[in-house]
């Protein structure tokens, strides 16, 4: 169990903060960094060429030690759907192939997989959770010789639901279908191990569990797909960048493993620095301590709240750091300002209380949030 991180970051005394799902708090030390790298803006003729590639390489391999992979699967990108688009660019589809998806999934993960169904003549089946069946079982049911992609999260972003992502993957391993994942609602709070899973693609977005600057994130690709075709052609993505001099010496090779994806002007001075931050603080607690520690805590929320009348999804069923009741039919609509208006911070998605603590809750937060859910639902 990890102690309360409280101070480490600017949250007010009063202020309750159940919505890391939505959006996390920076770390006091994560906006200093992102202080200076702002700064470093301000005056480029300190600007080095190792600014260009020192602080992106560290991200990339505290990034993919959480993540127990190689540093070489890993590109920096600025959001999922970036990253969905570049999984769905780079698996071909062919008529009458199919691509799951979960119904009411984040948007972001299901555009890019309609366009490229619709061009290709495959289809886009969603996937809803039935009534006394696992959602694991939910897809694996769904999951034939025609499935070609299966792409979904780890964790529902409505509801919490978890999904078993070992047994998706042997089942796709059976069908020769790929899997691509958005871990942006699990990443950081959940111990992921990829060379167990072995996602062809997976994104996290930053500003969320890991804690990170928004418009930052991470992408995994697989070995099978480091030699595919980038959304864009970036100058610094390929071989022998680093000389700015030949520069006009135009290549077509490009830098070893993953890089070849990354997002153009990925040196970001100002934010980088603050991504390297945020890994360093999660990496020092650890990972699976932060799930343990939110586990337990989780556990102790959910019986106070079934307490007041709450009805929770079970343990088994969501993910260890969220927390979802369904929303009562009776509640008024104005519930999450009157919330608000107490310094208490939830958030409503898909007729369910999305309730998501981190670090920084103490008991008295907790305290809060029980005696503001009471008086306003």
């Amino acid at each position: 169990m990890l102690k309360c991180q409280r101070h480490l970051f600017d949250i007010p005394n009063d202020v309750a903060y159940f919505n890391t799902a939505y959006m996390s708090p920076l770390l006091t030390k994560v906006v200093e960094e992102v202080d200076r790298g702002i700064r470093l803006k301000s005056q480029p003729w300190n600007l080095k060429t190792s600014h260009f590639f020192d602080e992106v390489n560290l991200a990339r391999k505290i990034f993919s030690s959480l993540m127990h992979c190689s540093h070489e699967n890993i590109a920096l990108v600025p959001s999922a759907s970036y990253g969905i688009e570049t999984a769905a660019k780079n698996i071909k589809l062919k008529p009458n192939n199919v691509v799951i998806v979960l119904e009411d999934q984040f948007p972001s993960n299901v555009y890019a997989w309609r366009r490229s169904a619709q061009k290709s003549g495959a289809m886009l089946k969603k996937v809803k959770k039935k009534e006394g069946v696992a959602i694991t079982d939910c897809i694996l049911n769904e999951m034939d010789e025609k499935c070609a992609v299966v792409s979904i999260p780890h964790v529902l972003w409505t509801s919490g639901i978890c999904i078993d992502l070992l047994k998706i993957r042997n089942r796709c391993n059976l069908l020769n279908a790929k899997l691509v994942l958005d871990l942006t609602q699990s990443a950081g709070a959940f111990d992921f191990d990829f060379s167990a899973i072995k996602p062809d693609f997976a994104v996290v977005a930053n500003y969320k569990w890991m804690l990170g600057p928004y418009s930052t994130g991470f992408l995994y690709v697989s070995p099978d797909f480091c030699t595919g075709e980038p959304l864009e052609e970036g100058w610094i993505t390929k071989e022998d960048s680093k000389d700015f001099s030949t520069l006009v010496d135009y290549k077509d090779e490009y830098e070893a493993g993953a890089v070849r994806y990354d997002v153009g002007e990925r040196a970001n001075f100002a934010l980088v620095p603050g991504v390297v931050s945020a890994l360093e603080q999660i990496s020092a607690w650890g990972v699976r301590n932060i799930e343990d520690t939110l586990r337990i805590r989780n556990k102790q929320l959910c019986r106070r709240l079934e307490k007041i009348g709450l009805s929770i999804l079970a343990d088994e069923d969501r993910g260890p750091h969220y927390v979802c009741a369904k929303l009562p039919s009776a509640t008024r609509k104005d519930f999450l300002d009157q919330l608000a208006k107490k310094n208490i911070y939830i958030s409503e998605r898909g007729g369910f209380l999305r309730i998501t603590p981190h670090l920084w809750n103490d008991q008295n937060d907790f305290d809060q949030l029980i005696e503001g859910l009471s008086s306003s639902l």
